[in-house]
């Protein structure tokens, strides 16, 4: 109690400061958790509208709810195991061999990244679908279905493996080499020194990167819908179908519910990880050294493995580029730019609305992150930790869930945001804020707190000091901050899908309505646009950021 009113004694001394960390509150309170308290209460909805347990025991009355259970953990689980092992053999390749190409193939791994998060699907479709460019081109089958639990998992590995390899690189990167030498200087076998020494320093970072991609995998929207199909329901979209398609409210935020539940476990006991997560690997001797663990036999079997990955990626997005410009996918590869010119002429509003949604949301959302991450690591005042904590929390909550929750918070006086350009721009800023708070979190732990006491020894109070000297210094966390807060406003959907509206809507939106409409050429042509906005962005925010890092480095604080 004394510690608590020694801090607002503190804090108040510089009343700017103050009232900041009063209006981030407030701000997190009406836009993080507001929401997802009214799923949690319209959940409990009964058909008479009071206070019921019936939607939550329509999983026992229903097969096809507790399928959409079992499938989502399922696919979860899968993902998370194929995309971990996909993501440490890359990793692997790239950190202990001197393979060529590197900076080409690491750009090809994390092309997903950037990508919209079910252009993998729309890939899985045109590669294997049933006017499939291998599946009816190459082999032949006209009758094959690609659509439920196969084409679902394929399409979420090659989305979310990428995230598993960022992850796994730089946890292989920070174990020095010099260990794994010392091992087998006193006779350890290659083998034997991955088992006993790479294996088992990489083992928090490996459960780190399943527990995220299992999270990603239970949040996916895109995929599911294009490739689950009716006799594979999975949660994230049977809650969009039941709240749009049947009208029914309280089910789709009870679905919502139980879909939070196993994202937000997972999410504790990743940050639980991380913190744990300390390599001993510093020792004050010389750390130069040549790996030797990969001998020559298992240095042309990793490369071939990451190859054929590398080769896979760009065969994915390769035919989206092809599709573009190709007449009738399947049928006509004649060359054309009718898909284009009719994204553009169809599509201009929409790229338009993208492109102020995105530029609106992401200086907010980047100086928004720097201030919170200033707030948690200089600041002490009462209730640092449930600030910190609620800053971050929407990154581990599906898109869904948070969609359904602005849905039912500003649908009604005073505050009836739905169909507006505000509620995309608040949706975007406080859901992805979370990867610019940790990275500026982790770059002003390593700046001397002398240097901002010495601005505040001269004169100038907290937000000068913050805005002239501690931004400056955390530049490159801004500029990563700004590039993720870009690139997901330009691609996210879950959440998006279900605020757009006739005056407003995304390029994300358009891209999968063409592809329920089934014009997979027109879908492909706004995927390309997409991307170079996307590419383009990145290079314009990194040449207006000072002192920043570069794009493709500043895209893997995706992991967290």
């Amino acid at each position: 109690m004394r510690r608590g009113i020694r801090e607002l004694r503190l804090l108040w001394r510089d009343p700017v400061v103050a009232l900041l960390v009063l209006a981030v509150g407030v701000a997190l309170a009406l836009f993080v958790i507001y929401p997802l308290g009214m799923v949690l209460l319209k959940s409990f909805q009964g058909d008479g509208g009071g206070f019921s347990l019936e939607n939550y025991l329509r999983f026992g009355q229903f097969a096809y709810l507790r399928n959409a259970l079992k499938n989502s953990l399922q696919v979860g689980a899968l993902t998370g195991i194929t995309g971990v092992a996909v993501g440490y053999v890359a990793a692997l390749t790239m950190v202990r061999t001197n393979i060529r190409w590197k900076k080409i193939l690491h750009l090809i791994f994390i092309l997903p990244i950037i990508a919209p998060p079910f252009t993998s699907a729309l890939s899985v479709l045109m590669l294997f679908g049933s006017n499939g460019l291998i599946t009816r081109g190459l082999l032949g089958i006209r009758h094959y279905s690609i659509y439920g639990f196969k084409g679902v998992l394929i399409s979420q590995v090659f989305t979310f493996a990428p995230v598993a390899y960022l992850t796994l690189r730089g946890v292989l990167e920070s174990l020095n080499p010099t260990l794994e030498d010392a091992a087998m200087n006193v006779g350890a076998s290659r083998w034997q020194t991955f088992l006993r020494v790479t294996l088992p320093l990489s083992l928090p970072g490996i459960a780190s990167a399943f527990l995220v991609v299992f999270i990603e995998s239970l949040a996916d929207f895109g995929n599911p819908l294009v490739l689950a199909g009716s006799r594979f329901p999975m949660l994230a979209t049977q809650a969009y179908l039941e709240i749009t398609g049947s009208f029914n409210l309280p089910l789709g935020a009870a679905l919502a519910v139980v879909l939070l539940l196993p994202s937000v476990t997972a999410f504790l006991i990743q940050r639980y990880f991380l913190r744990k997560r300390q390599y001993t690997t510093v020792t004050g001797k010389p750390v130069n050294s040549t790996s030797k663990l990969v001998g020559p036999g298992a240095g042309v079997l990793l490369r071939g493995v990451l190859g054929l990955f590398a080769l896979s990626v760009a065969l994915f997005y390769g035919v989206i580029a092809v599709g573009a410009f190709t007449k009738v996918w399947g049928y006509d590869f004649t060359p054309t730019l009718d898909h284009l010119t009719y994204a553009f002429q169809v599509g201009g509003d929409t790229i338009k609305d993208t492109l102020i949604v995105a530029l609106l949301s992401t200086p907010i959302s980047g100086i928004l992150g720097m201030l919170i991450a200033f707030m948690v690591v200089r600041l002490s005042f009462p209730g640092k930790g449930t600030l910190e904590f609620g800053s971050i929390l929407n990154f581990a909550v599906p898109g869904t869930v948070v969609g359904i929750g602005y849905i039912l918070a500003f649908n009604r006086p005073p505050m009836v945001l739905i169909g507006t350009l505000s509620i995309l721009v608040l949706n975007f800023v406080f859901r992805y804020i979370p990867v610019g708070i940790q990275s500026g979190v982790a770059v002003l732990r390593q700046i001397d707190p002398s240097i901002e006491e010495a601005s505040r020894n001269l004169g100038a109070d907290g937000l000068t000091t913050f805005r002239k000297v501690t931004l400056p210094l955390i530049a490159p966390a801004f500029f990563s901050g700004l590039v993720f807060a870009f690139v997901r406003a330009m691609t996210a959907i879950s959440a998006a899908i279900f605020l757009v509206s006739a005056n407003w809507n995304l390029l994300t939106v358009q891209i999968l309505s063409q592809v329920g409409s089934g014009r997979l050429g027109v879908a492909a042509a706004f995927s390309v646009i997409l991307v170079c906005i996307v590419l383009i962005a990145v290079a314009v925010i990194g040449r207006l950021v000072p002192g920043r890092t570069g794009g493709a480095s500043a895209i893997q604080v995706r992991e967290g």
